[in-house]
């Protein structure tokens, strides 16, 4: 973790730097440039929202909710989730021209790579935002929460990025691994369902377990029902044994792989 620490000392502006270039190099050539990042997710919900309120007029309503408002929260937080885990796992081989730089600050890559996509997550969220008030949910207190699960998010997954990035750049066989993961991780996070109704208990506890449901129903809980972070102890206590778990994993795997990074790519 010193080492980490070292390696973004006195590197803030540069790190914004890298992740702005990191959007307009991914969108490089493309006419609307950095705005296709949001024009993709805003196609996928509208998608969602045609089949459930118009297709599907019929839907039931999730815990009180209407399915579109109970879902539009934790899309907004899985669109940052599945590009985090993606993004942050071919970070290294990506850009492995910085890697060959023996000087350069190689876990801030994982850093500037994920910032990028956050500046797409907060645009969405500002959309969101604006939505959910004009179909009367909001402004409420508990929008302030926010500010406690969005850092929170943009650290859990970057600690993962830590042992996947330099895994996948050893070894394609994990990139596509983690590739792999993201669809079943989706249906298995209470994305289009409420996880705390789940029946039977064992199984509602159990989801406790899926870090991925922490910040889908903090999201929830932030813009939509107004219900505290700490309501539900054992989903914090688990949540955060989980995050100490994967930052251990995450300096032990950097440590141990970053050395040998630049003979690999």
């Amino acid at each position: 973790m010193t080492t980490i620490f070292k390696e973004h000392r006195h590197k803030l502006k540069q790190i914004f730097l890298l992740a702005k270039n990191d959007l307009i190099k991914t969108y490089k050539g493309a006419f609307l440039g950095p705005l296709w990042s949001v024009v993709k997710p805003l196609t996928t919900l509208f998608v969602y929202w045609f089949a459930f309120d118009i297709g599907l007029r019929g839907s039931a309503p999730i815990s009180g909710y209407p399915r579109f408002q109970f879902m539009l929260p934790a899309f907004v937080a899985w669109f940052f989730i599945s590009d985090a885990i993606l993004f942050g796992s071919s970070s290294i081989r990506s850009n492995s021209q910085f890697v060959n730089k023996m000087s350069f600050p190689v876990s801030t890559i994982m850093t500037f790579t994920l910032l990028s996509k956050m500046f797409v997550h907060l645009g969405l969220t500002v959309l969101m935002y604006i939505f959910l008030i004009c179909t009367g949910y909001g402004p409420m207190l508990s929008n302030l929460q926010f500010f406690y699960y969005c850092p929170l998010m943009y650290l859990f997954f970057l600690a993962l990025s830590w042992s996947t990035a330099p895994m996948s750049a050893f070894s394609r066989d994990f990139e596509n691994l983690v590739k792999s993961i993201t669809t079943p991780l989706f249906w298995f996070s209470s994305i289009i369902y409420n996880s705390y109704d789940m029946s039977p208990d064992w199984l509602r506890k159990l989801m406790y377990f899926n870090p991925v449901n922490y910040f889908v129903n903090g999201y929830r809980k932030s813009f939509l029902t107004g219900e505290g972070i700490f309501t539900r102890d054992w989903e914090t206590i688990i949540f955060f044994a989980e995050f100490a778990v994967i930052i251990v994993i995450g300096i032990f795997n950097y440590k141990r792989l970053r050395k040998t990074l630049p003979d690999v790519l």
